[in-house]
């Protein structure tokens, strides 16, 4: 199925006023030419969470935007309101189409600080007036992405679902969480419409309301709540998850559970898929008590799916108390990305051609800094792999640079951290080129990609290029951007150029 929320959405508004007010500027005054192209980078600085390295999400939502982008008259007429714009700039707008170039990394690319994710490449109003939604798509889904890695990866292969919706900050929190959440190893979602727009798994039980709903002549809980599990037991027998915490796990809901799971058997009825689910109290303590009521009783492959606030370090703290779990369902920790609700992704100005020699000149931004100086000029960013086929650095080059693993002696490259060491060689390595055209011309330069091949790629990258050493949560391995020399070289005649 393929998704179509996007396209159905005019989100050309979505930016804030002051890249109106600087496509209104460059647009009025006569020296600039506003044909002339420009280039931004999209990067970020740091890992959330402490972690070893990000995934990169959001990039199908940015293709859309940008080929569908244009101004309606209800748009134009707000603006006019505003009063912040001449009219000849407004008319401007009314035919505004996205006419530049996009390159980037696959979507579910292993991603590091400070090197370009995504470069548009587009006349200066185009290139401005587009920040504010890029930003917004790849911060907050390679947030949820790189969270939901984290809580997959201390799953340890057990199942992890997102269960978060309710605790979005909006619906296009749980929505598009839901299809980060997938790219970074979720095995499904409980938000249906997420299921619908990305062909993502959906999944569901039942809540505690529908066990308290139900009533019984003697007015005790235990009765009630077996005749709730026998009247979900019809309706679903192939998938029979029974929530057993509403009253009392031990004395009440596992046995209930059982006593449906031998009716069940005793009736014929070879469920699919059957088991408990916990969503309170300790449930390292409880899984183990009820797993060990479930193999008495004959149940050994009922499944044990637990709930209740959880993230990588509680479902880590589970696992090592002996926690008997199957499969986790993830809610508010996850869709919030709790411990580290921000990702800092920025767009910065990284070249300009000269409208009159097609000279392409790069730009830095300086600062006292040091962290927030940029990486100027268009560039190539590849990823050194070793002989096994680990990832053991990224490194920047010129545009177009040519770059030579097989050179004898190995690659020469300069640690732009430890600059005056001359023994960094790359030695039987080979270089993946990251970036690849996604539009050219404004027009899609690819096909779009499924949401399986998106996280196939995410989890192949996991197990064969990222190395464990960087996966693990305290104090990862520290990933290596390196330069050419020829790219180092550049980057210091600028900075020397600014410091006269």
């Amino acid at each position: 199925m393929k998704q179509t929320q996007d396209k159905a959405r005019n989100l050309t508004m979505m930016m804030d006023e002051y890249e109106l007010t600087m496509a209104n500027a460059y647009f009025n005054d006569p020296t600039i030419d506003n044909n002339a192209r420009v280039s931004f980078d999209v990067f970020y600085r740091v890992n959330p969470d402490g972690g070893g390295f990000a995934i990169f999400a959001g990039l199908q939502q940015v293709k859309d935007y940008l080929l569908n982008m244009h101004f309606t008259e209800e748009d134009i007429e707000y603006l006019r309101s505003v009063g912040h714009f001449t009219d000849d700039f407004l008319d401007y707008l009314k035919d505004f189409k996205f006419t530049g170039d996009v390159d980037a990394f696959p979507e579910g690319t292993i991603m590091y600080p400070n090197e370009p994710i995504i470069t548009v490449t587009a006349p200066i109003i185009e290139a401005q007036l587009v920040e504010t939604e890029i930003l917004a798509q790849v911060n907050h889904q390679s947030l949820i992405a790189t969270k939901a890695s984290r809580i997959v990866r201390a799953a340890a292969g057990r199942a992890v679902s997102d269960f978060g919706a309710r605790r979005a900050h909006n619906n296009d929190a749980a929505i598009y969480g839901a299809r980060a959440a997938y790219i970074g190893g979720a095995s499904g979602t409980a938000t249906v419409s997420a299921g619908q727009y990305f062909n993502i798994p959906i999944g569901g039980t039942m809540a505690h309301s529908y066990v308290m709903y139900f009533t019984s002549d003697d007015n005790d809980y235990r009765t009630s709540e077996l005749t709730a599990f026998r009247s979900f037991a019809k309706s679903y027998p192939n998938n029979c998850i029974l929530l057993v915490d509403t009253y009392n796990v031990l004395k009440s809901g596992v046995p209930n559970a059982i006593k449906v799971f031998k009716e069940m058997k005793e009736a014929g009825i070879e469920s699919k898929s059957f088991g408990i689910r916990i969503d309170s109290g300790d449930l390292a303590y409880l899984t183990k008590k009820a797993r060990k009521m479930l193999d008495d009783a004959g149940f050994e492959k009922a499944k044990i799916i637990v709930s209740n606030s959880l993230d990588e370090y509680t479902i880590t703290s589970i696992l090592q108390q002996g926690g008997q779990v199957d499969s986790f369902g993830v809610g508010e920790r996850l869709i919030t990305a709790k411990s580290e609700p921000v990702f800092g992704a920025v767009y910065k100005l990284c070249a300009v051609t000269n409208p009159k020699t097609g000279e392409i000149i790069p730009k830095i931004k300086i600062s006292e800094t040091v962290e927030k100086i940029t990486n100027p000029g268009l560039k190539d960013v590849y990823r050194i792999k070793d002989e096994s086929g680990r990832a053991v650095a990224d490194l920047l080059a010129i545009k177009g640079e040519k770059i030579d693993m097989s050179a004898e002696g190995g690659y020469k490259f300069v640690d732009p951290e430890q600059p005056w060491k001359s023994t960094h060689i790359f030695e039987n390595c080979t270089a993946e080129l990251l970036q690849q055209p996604l539009i050219v011309g404004g027009k899609a330069a690819s096909e779009d990609e499924d949401m399986q091949t998106i996280r196939a790629r995410v989890q192949k990258q996991l197990e064969t290029s990222v190395w464990p050493e960087e996966q693990r949560f305290e104090n990862p391995h520290k990933h290596y951007l390196d330069m050419t020399p020829a790219y180092y070289n550049m980057k210091m005649d600028l900075l020397r150029k600014e410091d006269k």
